[in-house]
């Protein structure tokens, strides 16, 4: 069962009741002080667009209109979305561009390789599109980008956040067996509010997909994430993080969703840092080895960081535990 326990009293753990079950529906289009950004300006963000346009390379960065690309890029962090630009879903909350998809670039991986060489990365982030028209859903494209970076820049890691694969025999397996040291695959929502918010997709499907990484490569990190404001419960979000440790998942993301066009699902609440904490703390309780849960936290937001402490913090449970 993908379904845990009560847990123990933990002082610290406790939030007003009414912060949490409460939801109460933004007043205005204005966003609280706490999730605006400056817009992009620097020299180095200058940079670090004009060698992903020179490489032809799509980002998550601008096609989701993520509000930490200005942060992002002038580290020259990117989050490289392959497979084309274009979904063939329509999820209530993406901003992606959803119709008939592009045909497949055959020198992508190649030219992902050549700009993570130039950009000097010691940790890269892969996306894609859902590509329900390919047979494997864009698998094998997957494996070979990460078989060109180990060769190009094999001091890199490499993180991979996919799409479910759903109904694409194999691809899961194709995928995990290339061996990416984080695999990501976003849960992104509480189950009631699938039917609604992710459409054409299955909450038990993704983390079956969760599980059989880990059941393939142990030594893979797992990582998941969901948005709040969307209409979840406490108890909710508690469960979703109850099932992806059922499912082995290490490191949990916790985020915002902010509305990208009045066509897309309304912000329901904008809930507050305090509750983030809050989160973050029950995360750790239940035994993920990295929780990152704050209004700005986006899957790929300090990713390499972050990366970094969650494979600290496994190596010294083994210690413990020798």
């Amino acid at each position: 069962m993908l379904f845990g326990g009560e847990l123990p009293y933990i002082p610290g753990m406790e939030l007003p009741v009414e912060t949490v079950t409460q939801p109460q529906k933004p007043t205005s289009r204005t966003k609280p002080d706490w999730i605006r950004v400056k817009a992009p300006n620097s020299k180095e963000y200058a940079n670090t667009r004009d060698l992903i346009r020179e490489h032809k390379l799509n980002t998550v960065c601008e096609e989701a209109a993520c509000p930490n690309i200005g942060e992002c890029w002038s580290k020259k962090h990117a989050t490289v979305m392959i497979l084309g630009s274009v979904c063939t879903r329509a999820c209530a909350f993406c901003n992606i561009k959803t119709g008939r998809p592009d045909l497949l670039d055959p020198h992508e991986p190649d030219n992902l390789a050549a700009a993570v060489g130039k950009l000097g990365l010691s940790h890269v982030v892969i996306t894609s599109v859902d590509r329900d028209d390919l047979e494997d859903g864009g698998a094998s494209h997957f494996a070979k980008c990460i078989e060109k970076l180990r060769v190009s820049s094999p001091n890199t890691t490499i993180e991979i956040l996919t799409p479910d694969f759903r109904a694409k025999q194999g691809a899961i397996e194709t995928v995990a067996r290339s061996r990416p040291d984080v695999y990501n695959h976003n849960i992104e929502t509480v189950p009631r509010l699938y039917a609604a918010i992710r459409p054409g997709t299955r909450y038990f499907h993704s983390l079956m997909l969760l599980k059989r990484v880990k059941e393939l490569e142990p030594q893979t990190f797992t990582k998941s994430g969901i948005m709040l404001g969307l209409g979840e419960t406490k108890e909710e979000v508690l469960q979703v993080m109850d099932d992806l440790r059922a499912a082995e998942v290490d490191f949990m993301t916790i985020g915002q969703y902010l509305q990208p066009t009045p066509k897309h699902a309304n912000v329901e609440r904008y809930v507050p840092p305090e509750e983030f904490e809050f989160y973050a703390r029950m995360a750790k309780v239940k035994g993920f080895l990295m929780v990152s849960s704050s209004p700005l936290t986006r899957s790929s937001y300090h990713a390499g960081e972050d990366f970094a402490i969650m494979k600290a913090e496994r190596e010294r449970l083994l210690r413990e535990a020798a």
